[in-house]
């Protein structure tokens, strides 16, 4: 068997940790007076916490200061920060541990390619840190998907081209940075929204071995 890069996002792909990015986005929201919903936090998905501190202040029309901006940003993560605190084992998304097994077993690299800055405590909190052979979060990049910079220096750190690497994803940004540095995109998620990823599943559990196989043997 060929060995191969599978690189995975991590909020909504590996975990579901978009519900407490969602809660700390909606406190900060609700102190500016902006009516914060599920539908403006899919445009938070997949970027940058500066980013989206930014598309929440553009939907109040609020101009800031650099020093409030960065009060507001140390505030949501302190929040966040005390959501994930209490993660466990139980809060790893349904299939994904299956397919880390296999991948596994069969030899081939596993990287994480995130924009959150606290992807090592999460993955510490939910047991599974050690199915990772690299690690390249919000720490270690400058440029936000769907820029490819996060996927490229996993690959790198993987010592992998980009044409052996698959990238697990369920943003359009982190879609379109798997397609832009020519890597093979698996979208999760619904197809509609990920129309551009080249497989579409709607969850882990729909990816079997056979698939995982094809995968590594392209």
């Amino acid at each position: 068997m060929k060995q191969k890069a599978f690189i995975f996002d991590l909020d909504g792909v590996i975990v579901d940790t978009a519900k407490y990015h969602y809660l700390a986005w909606q406190k900060i929201a609700a102190q500016l007076g902006i009516d914060f919903t599920h539908e403006h936090n899919e445009l938070l998905k997949g970027v940058s916490r500066v980013r989206s501190l930014e598309i929440i202040l553009g939907l109040g029309n609020i101009e800031a200061s650099q020093e409030d901006k960065d009060k507001w940003l140390v505030e949501k993560n302190e929040d966040y920060l005390g959501y994930i605190t209490n993660m466990k084992e139980d809060e790893i998304l349904e299939g994904v541990v299956p397919v880390l097994d296999f991948l596994k077993e069969n030899g081939q690299l596993i990287a994480l390619g995130s924009a959150s800055k606290n992807a090592r405590p999460i993955l510490e909190k939910v047991n599974i840190l050690h199915y990772f052979d690299a690690i390249v979060d919000g720490n270690d990049v400058t440029n936000a998907k769907p820029d490819p910079e996060v996927f490229v220096r996993a690959a790198q750190l993987l010592g992998k081209t980009a044409q052996d690497s698959i990238v697990f994803e369920d943003s359009v940004a982190g879609v379109q940075a798997a397609n832009i540095a020519n890597m093979v995109s698996v979208g999760i998620g619904h197809k509609d929204i990920l129309n551009e990823a080249r497989f579409n599943f709607n969850d882990f559990t729909e990816i079997d071995n056979n698939f995982l196989k094809t995968l590594v043997n392209e």
